[in-house]
């Protein structure tokens, strides 16, 4: 079978998560556990992997139901981490197989979450248990943190942050290979008038995500865009379905103008490069600027458009929200910030880069698509667009999962890992253990 790789207590404790439909959402009361601030089914994805951990011998903690941990190790040791989320962002469309029903086909894994980052949160979790299994002896305490809303704003790693035990160093699978050293700073903002309007329109359902669908109303007639889900942090990689319905409604010489939002879309975005509207046209070490235009609403209260803007690390973001608002005021639109992350820096003199530099060297040939020149290409840490949690936690970085020769899989339909490269995920888990316990 091509899940041999796995053993079945491993497959079948990876396929219950993926099944967990864990999409942030509204506040829930639970009356064994009080109030459950996003939702109810990140929560039970949380509570399912602690239950498991206690019950084979990790300690745990929750707090304040919105991040959990396990952890393995004497008691009174240093303390390494490994920071991973159980939410995952909405399905969307273009799905081949269900997303929450963990499917194999042609030796892959599919579902949503599987990269970004139950995948990942399963890597180490597996790892541990196998390491106590063998008998390893941990030399510190490996403690895997577990929060239950990365997608959205971060805040259960914050709380972690603010109320649980900093680990000395630790690492975030929740990007790509090889270790990410810098990452490009975060905002999100809100183009916005409150005046009700008289076209209705609404697209895309995440910031960080392409809007894959977008549908407008106007004079009664109705109009539909489709595009392709992508991550906000890197929209080449998608097709945005607002642009494809400004597309659409001026090949038909559709009369938009009662819309100052659609208006400004048309003139000074859809298109466009976003140097031109973000104002940020510089190019450092962490890359250039890149926007995504994620979701429209038009409606009687009023018209928005959310952008999620990542910065290259030398820029200022406030410039950014200056330039914005300069270009919209003559279209009577304010600009709102909703989200702001710094972004993050760090050495690549650091002896933990060196060594998990050096297991990604000796892992990436016996990962798929792997050839001989990406040893010379893939091997030095690297800089992102995309926001992980290390930069929501002090002493952490990001090191994998993505292999950076395959296609970005997160917030994409049929999002997919080789049960090959999720079993070196595990042994790379392994040796990033035993090595961060170890130095």
């Amino acid at each position: 079978m091509e899940t041999t790789l796995l053993s079945q207590e491993e497959f079948a404790f990876l396929t219950k998560l993926i099944s967990i439909e864990s999409t942030g959402s509204s506040p829930v009361e639970a009356s064994d556990y009080g109030t459950l601030p996003y939702g109810a089914k990140p929560f039970e994805a949380l509570k399912f992997v602690l239950d498991n951990a206690s019950a084979s011998g990790m300690r745990t903690g929750i707090i304040d139901n919105r991040v959990g941990w396990c952890e393995y190790g004497p008691k009174k040791s240093e303390l390494i981490g490994i920071v991973c989320h159980l939410d995952v962002v909405p399905s969307g469309e273009g799905w081949e197989t269900d997303p929450f029903t963990l499917t194999i086909k042609d030796g892959m894994l599919y579902g949503r979450g599987i990269v970004d980052d139950k995948g990942p949160a399963c890597a180490a979790y597996f790892a541990m248990k196998r390491l106590i299994s063998e008998g390893y002896q941990f030399n510190k305490r490996i403690r895997l943190i577990l929060g239950t809303d990365e997608e959205r704003t971060c805040s259960c790693v914050e709380t972690y942050a603010a109320k649980g035990e900093i680990p000395s160093f630790a690492i975030t699978p929740d990007g790509e290979f090889p270790v990410i050293y810098a990452e490009k700073g975060i905002l999100q903002v809100k183009v916005l008038s409150e005046d009700s309007s008289v076209i209705l329109a609404k697209g895309g359902s995440a910031a960080n995500m392409v809007p894959s669908s977008c549908s407008c109303l106007i004079d009664g007639n109705e109009y539909s865009a489709k595009g392709k889900m992508a991550h906000a942090s890197k929209p080449s990689l998608g097709v945005n379905a607002i642009f494809e319905m400004i597309k659409i409604l001026d090949d038909n010489s559709v009369d938009y103008s009662s819309s100052p939002l659609l208006s400004f879309i048309s003139k000074e975005i859809a298109f466009k490069d976003a140097s031109y509207y973000t104002g940020c046209s510089i190019t450092d070490e962490s890359g250039s600027v890149t926007a995504n235009p994620s979701v429209l609403s038009c409606d009687a209260d009023g018209e928005s458009l959310v952008i999620d803007i990542r910065c290259p690390v030398s820029y200022s973001m406030s410039d950014i929200v200056s330039n914005l608002a300069r270009i919209s005021a003559p279209y009577g639109l304010t600009v709102e910030v909703i989200n702001k992350m710094d972004p993050l820096y760090k050495s690549k003199s650091l002896p933990q880069i060196s060594l998990l530099t050096d297991i990604w060297k000796e892992n990436m040939p016996s990962y798929s698509g792997f050839k001989a020149e990406y040893l010379s290409e893939y091997t030095e840490p690297i800089a992102i667009g995309g926001g992980t949690y290390a930069r929501h936690m002090p002493n952490t970085i990001a090191f994998g999962i993505q292999t950076p020769w395959q296609e970005d899989q997160c917030h994409q339909a049929n999002e997919s890992r080789a049960v090959n490269d999720f079993a070196i995920d595990i042994k790379v888990m392994m040796e990033t253990i035993k090595g961060l316990s170890e130095q």
